[in-house]
């Protein structure tokens, strides 16, 4: 049929353009919801590193159950320890150490009855099927006890094997939110990067790479309550939802290895001047520094974001690239990509009542948490399996700074992930497409080298296939030389 263009029908052009654009941002293929089962207020799920079938639940009143073939069982009781249920109080999520299966580790992220409202990040052992309270230890525990909200509470292993934990704010009053969140010697209002000391003689060290000193946990800032946040399976890029206060919802975005972002709050909401947008503090060289959110929506009819994933199910088809969201009120499902989020942004016509959390297993396979009992498993019309080499399996490769001297030594560090199986295993680092130098992943599946700078190069890391993962490439990585600034002097002189 072929449409003609009248000085009538011309009108219709800006509609029938909207109608085109809807339909192409419109998702491919449908995408359903598989019940996993119902739980008590769950808020977050994840699977064993090693073993995708093998599901946590974890329940707002202070239980871990595993979920297998099926059969749901108890793993973890912790409510002797969780203050629950006021405010925001609970068990908010669980992370599972790369090296689980023989370690039995794992940390939890709750709020303490000793003081209501205290943060405590947790590790304890399993043995078997379960894991008895005796083993818990705290790794850190944070302050929080003027408001039982607001408590970020999110853990996750990075690419490199450590441990990031969300905190939100925890302050009623803006000057506090000021203080709490901008300040780099609170820990509230922040995202953290640790390393448990397995052998639990101490609670944690600080990792190389921190931004703000070896002593100091904080990996970013400026954050009001950071619930859900993840890493990009596929990148290593790092996605935050920042739950906000009265007008937006913002969803933040760090590069692979990016530290010390300060995502403005509370001198910015999202896009928006925050209450302390007059402070001194939030002027200046400050505010220059400022993070901007690269998603925002309004906090109305919404009411908190719930951070996901970016998706690296092949089965959920149309989906594969995308990062996926919702809100705690709306319920609604939606995503968008990565390279345009605000253009491509869409409904995935999808509805999880009192979303309290996404989450992913070790197929990259996803799942959405529903507060009023009920966890799904995110299903497309194509079959995710997790037979032959992992599609999961990650390199990364970052380098401690991208311009040095002539002569002088680059730090780069290549990180695997998922680590399980993985230590010892060589590394290969390429220098403009030739093989440099081979390294064995140490504990946290990550290799260190030091080439020697003459002239700008290319560098790449790779890992070889063995028979639970499939070979992985990094990006590259370009290292310049930094030439010296040389000082002009006048005819004379």
């Amino acid at each position: 049929m072929v449409t003609v263009l009248t000085m009538r029908s011309r009108y219709l052009l800006p509609a029938l353009v909207a109608l085109v654009l809807a339909l192409a941002a419109a998702p491919a293929q449908a995408t359903t919801l598989l019940p996993v089962g119902s739980f008590e207020e769950p808020t977050y799920v994840a699977s064993d590193p090693g073993n995708a079938e093998r599901l946590f639940v974890v329940e707002r009143t202070g239980q871990i159950v595993q979920v297998q073939n099926g059969a749901v069982t108890p793993f973890a009781d912790l409510r002797s320890v969780v203050d629950c249920c006021n405010g925001d109080s609970g068990l908010y999520s669980v992370a599972l150490a790369p090296d689980f299966d023989t370690s039995g580790r794992f940390f939890v992220d709750y709020s303490g009855k000793e003081s209501p409202g205290e943060t405590h990040v947790a590790e304890m052992r399993a043995s078997g099927t379960s894991a008895a309270l005796s083993t818990r230890r705290d790794v850190l525990v944070i302050p929080h006890d003027k408001e039982e909200r607001e408590n970020g509470g999110q853990l996750q292993f990075g690419p490199e094997g450590l441990l990031y934990i969300s905190t939100g704010d925890g302050g009623s009053d803006k000057n506090d939110q000021y203080h709490n969140s901008q300040s780099l010697t609170t820990l509230l209002g922040k995202i953290l990067r640790i390393d448990p000391d397995p052998s639990g003689v101490a609670q944690y060290s600080v990792p190389a790479g921190n931004p703000f000193g070896s002593s100091n946990p904080i990996w970013s800032y400026g954050l009001r309550n950071p619930f859900r946040f993840s890493f990009d399976r596929l990148t290593g890029a790092m996605l935050i939802g920042d739950v906000g206060e009265h007008r937006q919802e913002e969803i933040d975005y760090a590069g692979p290895g990016i530290a010390g972002s300060n995502y403005g709050w509370n001198c910015r909401e999202g896009t928006l001047a925050g209450e302390n947008a007059d402070d001194p503090g939030c002027a200046g060289s400050t505010a220059s520094s400022f993070v901007e959110p690269i998603f925002v929506y309004n906090h109305d009819p919404g009411c908190a974001v719930i951070s996901g994933y970016v998706n690296s199910d092949p089965g959920l088809v149309g989906l594969y690239g995308r990062y996926l969201y919702g809100d705690l009120c709306t319920g609604e499902i939606r995503s968008f990509d990565l390279s345009n989020p605000a253009a491509t942004d869409r409904s995935e016509v999808l509805h999880v009542d009192a979303l309290t959390s996404f989450g992913q297993d070790a197929c990259g396979r996803l799942y959405a948490v529903s507060g009023t009992g009920k966890v799904y498993r995110l299903a497309g019309p194509s079959a995710s399996t997790c037979g032959g080499p992992a599609l999961v399996a990650s390199i990364g490769l970052r380098s401690q700074a991208r311009k040095v001297k002539r002569g002088s030594r680059a730090l780069l560090t290549v990180f695997v992930s998922p680590c399980k199986n993985r230590i010892g295993e060589p590394v290969k680092l390429l220098r403009n497409g030739k093989p440099y130098a081979t390294r064995h992943l140490d504990r946290v599946c990550t290799a260190r080298f030091r080439p020697r700078i003459t002239r700008g190069a290319r560098f790449r890391a790779t890992a070889p296939e063995d028979a639970t993962y499939a070979a992985a490439y990094s990006r590259k990585l370009q290292i310049r030389v930094l030439h010296a600034k040389h000082k002009h002097r006048r005819p004379g002189k």
